[in-house]
């Protein structure tokens, strides 16, 4: 089914009972954040908030809180679609008649795939200049947060010198009536874009779409190749165009469905401190200088809805989004690179601190070639930790990942340490903003790794060292240790280095004691976003072979938090137990 906006997709969410009206009054400072935590905790519905405090506008968020509801935008399994593609293009390659007339239902679909102009729409019903974005309720989703934010804004630009569009999705800090923060991490096309406009001293114009297709979202997101419309990707996943309103002022064509539409400039040297925010890698990310968006008018549609997300530690609906948008793209992948049988991001860490890929080497080391030709493409070049293992194993498990590894890692043969290195600018474990470290490693048959026998499981923590305080087997391959907070580094690595059975785990991760062992998407979670590879490995043994630096194992990843790491996120406790007292009020069903 075809959601031309975002309210056929809302009311397709309650005709199934997937969507649940809170009438009770709200407030954007947190509430909204405590809710949806909770329902999506417990697998719940979408909601729709219909009284938020402080603003005349509803409130819609864990629209993509399950995978089935991101399935329901894609409108078949995201895997079909991508495999579709990937099908398609290689019984065109060359092109034939023969081919052409065997596939002509797909390329049938494909005639849709394009922006339709139209002279107006529902979107031009409402023109605010100057904007009022005070009255549109952005969540404060965190205590910390350095304000209000735009979640889940489609900033639209178009490369000065190609005129490409670019759309992605970049949080936003409300600062006043007529201006945000915008947030272009590295690698996003918008921050590119604005690079240009700079050097050709001009300012660049932007449009920021809230609301519309939810295939326009989801669009937003995904890894397209940089020069790739994001919004043709929304079209083929609706089946249909995506009509537009080509606009005098920006320029740009504007979703016409679109909730809201925001119009305005970015301009070399405006810039001003932005965040912290409470981000999807489950800490606040850095405040920092980043761009102002000056914004110029307001478009609104008549009784206008405010879409809205939350990030935070895993799940949150992102995990959903993210995953769905992989399953889409691997297909494509493993067209390209045909080595390659499967890539899999992990969303338990936020998706960038840890890739598995499936690799049947026909020759020693040419999954080292897979490996840096995946961590050169796009947004998978921000990937900090990627491990390559045989193409039977099961990488969306991490236990079979871990098995892997203690079957087959080699020391002196698969581990590749990469440094200095671009980070991804929300991962704060790095010795600045944006640089870091990356870590492959390699655990296929044929390695000359000695045969490791499953270890037995972990002992008690105290027959350990006295400051560790757990100790859980993740897998084969894999110790976690919780420690506590005042451990003493070196001792502890020291036991568990001598202990008969924990010197039997190739890896051992150290976590701290907010790391819950006992949950596999927080304890990989609190593992891969507190470390960094040049600085926190900690192998038994440094042998230098030639022009190479063996790390021997049992090695240990100090993956602790540190002094200067960004806080965890937490919610407030009085506003956490004002939404528990009042969760009688909201209509919503009791959470198990």
């Amino acid at each position: 089914m075809s959601f031309p906006d975002l309210r056929s997709f809302i009311q397709n969410l309650e005709q199934s009972g997937e969507l649940v009206r809170v009438k009770e009054e709200v407030d954007p400072d947190q509430d909204i954040t405590i809710i949806q935590h909770r329902v999506l905790a417990a697998n719940g519905p979408a909601l729709l908030f219909e009284r938020v405090k402080g603003s005349p506008y509803r409130v819609v968020s864990n629209l993509f809180g399950t995978a089935e509801r991101v399935e329901r935008v894609f409108g078949r399994p995201p895997a079909d679609i991508g495999g579709e593609l990937a099908s398609l293009a290689g019984a065109l390659m060359p092109p034939t008649v023969s081919a052409v007339w065997k596939n002509r239902k797909s390329l049938f679909r494909f005639l849709d795939v394009r922006m339709r102009n139209r002279r107006s729409g529902p979107v031009l019903d409402e023109l605010h200049a100057p904007p009022q974005l005070t009255r549109l309720p952005c969540l404060t989703c965190w205590p910390l947060d350095g304000g209000p934010f735009f979640t889940l804004p489609l900033v639209h630009t178009v490369d000065p010198e190609t005129g490409s569009g670019n759309l992605g999705i970049y949080r936003m800090q409300r600062y006043d009536d007529d201006s945000t923060g915008m947030h272009w991490q590295i690698e996003k096309g918008g921050g590119f874009h604005f690079q240009k406009a700079c050097r050709m001293g001009q300012p660049l114009p932007v449009s920021v779409f809230l609301g519309g297709p939810p295939a326009l979202t989801l669009a937003a997101i995904a890894p397209l190749p940089e020069d790739m419309d994001e919004r043709l990707l929304a079209a083929l996943l609706m089946g249909r165009p995506l009509d537009v309103i080509s606009r005098a002022t920006t320029g740009h064509r504007i979703p016409a469905t679109a909730e809201f539409v925001l119009e305005g400039r970015v301009v070399a040297g405006d810039v001003r401190r932005e965040g912290p925010f409470g981000d999807h890698l489950g800490h606040y990310s850095h405040s920092a200088d980043f761009p102002v968006y000056r914004v110029d008018r307001l478009l609104a549609r008549k009784d206008a809805i405010y879409p809205a997300t939350v990030v935070g530690k895993p799940p949150q609906e992102d995990f959903y989004i993210g995953n769905a948008l992989q399953e889409l793209c691997v297909p494509l992948l493993k067209m390209i690179k045909p080595g390659i049988g499967d890539l899999w991001s992990y969303a338990e860490t936020g998706f960038h601190p840890l890739a598995v890929m499936a690799v049947g080497p026909r020759y020693e080391r040419e999954s080292l070639k897979y490996a840096l030709g995946v961590m050169g493409e796009g947004q998978l070049s921000l990937t900090k930790i990627l491990i390559a293992v045989d193409s039977d194993v099961k990488i969306r498990d991490f236990r079979a990942v871990s098995r892997a590894l203690r079957q087959h890692f080699d020391p002196a043969d698969g581990l590749h340490l990469l440094a200095p290195t671009a980070q991804d600018t929300l991962d704060f474990s790095g010795p600045s903003m944006n640089v870091g470290s990356r870590l492959i490693l390699l655990a296929h048959r044929g390695q000359r790794s000695p045969l490791r026998p499953a270890p037995p499981p972990p002992p008690p923590p105290a027959d350990v060292h006295p400051d560790i305080l757990a100790l859980r087997a993740l897998g084969e391959g894999v110790l976690m240790v919780q420690v506590s907070r005042t451990w003493r580094k070196t001792a502890v690595i020291r036991a568990l280095r001598e202990h008969p059975v924990t010197r039997q785990y190739v890896f051992q991760a150290a976590v701290s004691d907010d790391v819950p062992l006992h949950d596999d998407r927080l304890a990989l979670w609190g593992w891969f976003t507190r470390f960094d590879p040049l600085a926190d490995l900690h192998p038994a043994r440094r042998e230098q072979a030639g022009n190479r630096l063996i790390l021997h194992v049992p090695i240990l990843f100090d993956a602790t938090w540190k002094e200067g790491y960004r806080l965890p996120v937490a919610f407030d406790p009085a506003k956490e137990q004002r939404v528990t007292d009042n969760w009688n009020r909201y209509g919503l069903p009791r959470l198990t």
